[in-house]
C-alpha cells in the first residue's frame, strides 16, 4: 500500500486553497512568535479559515515565529565535509516515501520540506520504501559524512526490521553505517555533536547544526517532481 495522497488532497490542496494555506501559516506563525501556545493558536486559525483536519496538520508543521526561523536558519548546514552525521530515521525516510508516492509535501517557513502522513506506531515497508531508501543513500554517498548513525524508534513496529535493512544497505555499499533503535530518538539527535538531519520542529529548535537530508534526496539528480507546496511566504 504506497504511502500517497488522500483522496480530498487535490481538493483540500488545489491551488486555489493554497493561499488560504499560506495566510493561515502567516497567522499561526505570527501568534507561536509572541508566546501563544500551539493547540489553541491552530484551533483559532484553523477554524478561522475552516481548515480540514489535513489542512491544520500543514499549516501546523510549515508555521514557526521570527525567531525559531531564524536561530533554525542559522544552523543550517548544506554540506558535511566528513562530518558525522546523526539522521532521524522514519522522519527523513517517511518524508521521502510520501513524496514519490505523490502524497503532497511542503516547504515550510524555515525552508524544511515535510509531510502529514501519520504512522502512529506500526511504520510498515510501502511501495515506494525501496526507492526512498536509495534515493537516501545516493545522497549520504554524495555527501560523504565520516560516519552516520540512523536512530530508530524502539516503539515503532518493525523497526529492527528497518536497522537491518539499514546496516545491510551500509555494507554493500562500503559505507560508515550503523542504526540504532532507540526509545528517544529526539533526545539522541538533541544530545548529539554530528550534524542532524531531520525535519522535526522540535528537534531543530534546540540540536546542533542541521541539514534538511529529504530535500537533497529530492533535488539530486535525477531530480525528483514531488507535488511540493510552499508554505514558507519566500
Amino acid at each position: 500500500m504506497p504511502r500517497g495522497a488522500d483522496p480530498e488532497d487535490h481538493e483540500r490542496f488545489a491551488p486555489a486553497r493554497v493561499q488560504v494555506l499560506l495566510r493561515a501559516t502567516q497567522e499561526l506563525s505570527w501568534l507561536l512568535g509572541r508566546g501563544y501556545a500551539e493547540p489553541s493558536a491552530l484551533a483559532l486559525v484553523g477554524n478561522r479559515h475552516a481548515l480540514h483536519k489535513r489542512q491544520r496538520d500543514a499549516v501546523m508543521r510549515c508555521a514557526c515565529g521570527d525567531d525559531a526561523r531564524a536561530q533554525r536558519g542559522a544552523r543550517r548546514v548544506h554540506a558535511l565535509a566528513g562530518a558525522a552525521l546523526a539522521i532521524d530515521g522514519f522522519n527523513c525516510l517517511i518524508t521521502l516515501e510520501s513524496a514519490l508516492a505523490g502524497a503532497p509535501v511542503f516547504r515550510g517557513r524555515d525552508g524544511v520540506v515535510r509531510d502529514i502522513a501519520s504512522v502512529h506506531g506500526n511504520w510498515r515497508e510501502v511501495e515506494t520504501t525501496e526507492t526512498a531508501l536509495a534515493r537516501l543513500t545516493q545522497s549520504l554517498a554524495a555527501l560523504a559524512p565520516a560516519s552516520v548513525c540512523w536512530y530508530l524508534d524502539r516503539p515503532i513496529a518493525r523497526s529492527g526490521a528497518l536497522a537491518a535493512t539499514l546496516e545491510r544497505i551500509g555494507r554493500e555499499r562500503g559505507l560508515p553505517w550503523r542504526a540504532d533503535v532507540v526509545f528517544d530518538p529526539d533526545r539522541a539527535l538533541v544530545e548529539t555533536t554530528a550534524v542532524v538531519a531531520s525535519g522535526d520542529a522540535g528537534v531543530l529548535d534546540r540540536c546542533g547544526p542541521w541539514i534538511d537530508l529529504v530535500a537533497d534526496a529530492i533535488a539530486r539528480p535525477p531530480a525528483l517532481s514531488p507535488w511540493l507546496i510552499p508554505l514558507d511566504d519566500a
